[in-house]
């Protein structure tokens, strides 16, 4: 089973309704956003976004559609760069 949590600038109902659909349930964290910070490039100061966590449990990962929806959600919130990661787990 693996965790894939995607780091997204809003909450946004329509992904939270495209993952539950899909994996048939999601956890958002966003009643308090956490930051996320980050350098460009070591000359530019620090950039920010107010971010909401989604992580979503499968028990298959399949690598080449979040490739894709991770571009999609590039395209629709304009980000240059969004973060989505797995991590193998094991439920207790």
């Amino acid at each position: 089973m693996h965790l894939v949590t995607l780091l997204l600038p809003v909450y946004d109902e329509e992904v939270a309704h495209e993952l539950t659909e899909r994996f048939g349930g999601v956890t958002a964290y966003a009643r308090a956003p956490a930051k996320g910070l980050w350098k460009e490039t070591p000359q530019h100061g620090t950039t920010h976004d107010d971010i909401v966590v989604y992580e979503v449990m499968v028990d298959r990962l399949d690598e080449a559609w979040w490739s894709q929806y991770r571009r999609s959600l590039e395209a629709r919130f304009a980000q240059k760069e969004l973060v989505v990661h797995a991590q193998e787990i094991r439920r207790l």
